[in-house]
């Protein structure tokens, strides 16, 4: 792979960084047109990959069994074949802005969801499909911001990439070891992560520093919370995986110092 490649894509993770992500630490900050822009925020996270999602590793998914649809862990419909097996990393993304900007126009609260699929071999810098949700509250002027911000921290290429027609309420909640988000209260998607069923060895969260997310200049590291489930329920590309990765991770983002975004469209 050329250097200006891996400048490009050394960046996407199984809904966050893949190994080939780490080479981006090196990479210039982004110019991005328009307003300035800063955002902090939270997100609660889970994707298909086992614990702990090995897309931060080898540039390839985990392989899954392909089973019937109506089997835990299932891929959507469509698949044939017992004992077949597919590399892909289909998760959801649930979005709470700490803080943050775009010009005048504050993007505190703003909640938003990112269901997504890698794909089978992201080492090219293009993954499969995302689906960006808004919760009816973000205004119009907030969505611009937030796409902006996006666009940065996922510096790719999408095969398809779309927001969604509908608006979906979302709700968003961490209390202690325990963290959900729903989309239209669980009837599109739904992320529940359980921290204490890490193994540990005192009563706090286990926590991984130094390890890139996607194109964030900083973050406070990967807390490890195995979901209970994580599902995507609309469309053709719906799915559903239980007792696999999840975290949460804070991160923060700006134009000054966001990696490029990625050129030839596709993205957000």
């Amino acid at each position: 792979m050329s250097r200006k490649l891996l400048f490009t894509v050394a960046i996407a993770l199984c809904a966050a960084v893949p190994a080939w992500a780490a080479k981006s630490a090196d990479t210039a900050p982004g110019k991005s047109s328009g307003p300035a822009w800063s955002m902090n925020a939270t997100i609660i996270e889970a994707c298909s990959s086992p614990m702990f999602c090995q897309c931060y590793f080898p540039p390839k998914p985990a392989a899954h069994a392909v089973a019937a649809p109506g089997h835990e862990g299932h891929s959507h419909a469509g698949h044939e074949g017992e004992g077949a097996s597919e590399h892909f990393c289909r998760a959801n993304n649930a979005y709470r802005v700490n803080k943050g900007a775009y010009g005048s126009t504050k993007l505190d609260g703003a909640k938003f969801w990112i269901a997504m699929d890698l794909g089978d071999d992201f080492s090219d810098g293009e993954m499969k499909w995302a689906v960006l949700t808004f919760d009816p509250a973000v205004t119009k002027e907030q969505r611009t911001g937030i796409q902006t911000a996006m666009t940065h921290l996922y510096p790719v290429k999408w095969q398809s990439f779309e927001v969604a027609a509908q608006d979906l309420p979302i709700e968003w909640k961490h209390t202690g070891d325990r963290a959900w988000a729903t989309l239209d209260g669980g009837k599109a998607g739904e992320v529940i992560l359980n921290g204490a069923s890490v193994s540990r060895n005192k009563g706090e969260p286990v926590v991984i520093h130094n390890l890139n997310y996607w194109g964030a200049p900083r973050h406070t590291g990967f807390v490890l919370m195995p979901n209970e489930v994580e599902a995507y329920r609309l469309g053709p590309n719906a799915f559903e995986f239980k007792g696999t990765n999840g975290f949460m991770i804070t991160f923060d983002i700006d134009s000054k110092t966001a990696p490029p975004a990625a050129g030839g469209g596709g993205g957000f």
